[in-house]
């Protein structure tokens, strides 16, 4: 049987490609932004390591407001970080 090739995703924090089913999907869908963990939510999307320190990094470089074309809320922010912290309790 042919063997299957893995897709690789850049972080958007830490800016290392790791496969794809190691990183979070973070998507933005008509101004709404939430982790998707099936990666197959609607929307833009970007992929980031699931931990508080990639997120940082990525707010801190604003890419997450480059690669959606919008500012993010504190509030945005806020409710990103503790789904990925549920995402990282499991």
């Amino acid at each position: 049987m042919k063997t299957r090739k893995t897709p690789m995703r850049r972080c958007a924090g830490c800016m290392e490609s790791k496969p794809k089913n190691e990183l979070l999907r973070i998507a933005c869908y008509e101004g709404v932004v939430s982790v998707d963990p099936t990666g197959k939510a609607k929307g833009r999307g970007i992929y980031i390591c699931p931990s508080e320190d990639c997120l940082a990094k990525a707010k801190k470089k604003k890419a997450l407001q480059r690669s959606f074309g919008a500012e993010l809320t504190q509030e945005q922010e806020d409710q990103l970080l503790q789904e990925i912290r549920e995402y990282d309790a499991r």
